[in-house]
């Protein structure tokens, strides 16, 4: 992780869960890390905690307080090494049961929140002719998802605006990486809102076939991911074998993905 040391590091959603462990692999690893967030006051324990350089509280739906979070990391150090735009929010459900507030809110968060952080950060490393951003997308960017067709719709989102960036970036000196994890344990677990009022988080928890990703070895695959310049930087087992199967036998992936829906907690059958 030698390529971390003395960078400057620009991470939103860095209260708590993979934006919390990232900086504090970062910060281990010697980089001068900006937590931001919109819960400010869990951003300045959770800076303090890691041994980050300054904490922000920062709404990613605001373009122009995303703006002054990269402009104000500049001018106090002078450039901007890596944007990790990773706030984001999960809810979940079937589509026909959201709400426009629903689709809004995740949109907001998800996409325009990721947008506004490009905004501001690409053309600072245009103009230095180097820079990394790397994007939190999901496995669920990269595959149908039943039961989480809004929030997969930002994911995919994300991933189309990594990939397509990162081809116009990468003549300009810019990198670009969208991270796809799979299931991880991080407050997200708890966080996320769940539409069926008849679905029981806890037993969805426990009915997932796999045990929930440490955090701490998620962060670490994503640096590593990083590092290695990586374009799409899957985080599982289980999230690369889904990734494989859809693209190499979609029609199966897809019937498949039809009948396991029937059966989804987070689906409402019968109304």
């Amino acid at each position: 992780m030698e390529p971390f040391a003395g960078k400057i590091v620009v991470i939103t959603g860095g209260a708590s869960g993979i934006g919390r462990a990232v900086g504090a692999q970062l910060v281990r690893h010697g980089a001068r890390v900006v937590l931001a967030d919109i819960n400010g006051e869990s951003v300045g324990a959770t800076a303090a905690a890691i041994g980050a350089t300054s904490a922000a509280t920062v709404d990613v739906r605001d373009a122009a307080a995303v703006e002054q979070l990269v402009s104000s990391t500049v001018a106090t150090h002078g450039r901007l090494d890596y944007m990790f735009n990773n706030a984001g929010i999960a809810i979940m459900g079937e589509a026909r049961n959201m709400t426009l507030a629903d689709w809004t809110q995740l949109i907001d968060v998800n996409v325009r929140g990721v947008i506004n952080g490009v905004f501001a950060a690409y053309p600072v490393m245009v103009r230095q002719g180097f820079g990394h951003i790397v994007n939190t997308a999901s496995i669920a960017g990269l595959v149908p998802t039943p039961g989480a067709t809004g929030y997969a719709t930002t994911k995919h989102a994300v991933v189309g605006l990594s990939t397509g960036l990162r081809a116009e970036a990468a003549g300009l000196g810019v990198k670009v990486s969208a991270v796809c994890p799979g299931i991880i344990d991080t407050p997200l677990k708890y966080g996320t809102r769940l539409i069926n009022p008849d679905a029981d988080r806890d037993k969805l928890l426990n009915s997932l076939p796999i045990k929930l990703y440490p955090v701490e070895d998620c962060a670490r695959d994503i640096l590593r991911g990083v590092a290695r310049n990586q374009g799409i930087i899957i985080v599982t087992r289980g999230a690369k074998l889904l990734s494989l199967w859809y693209r190499w036998t979609p029609s199966l992936f897809m019937r498949i993905s039809e009948k396991t829906a029937t059966r989804s907690p987070l689906l409402t059958r019968g109304g």
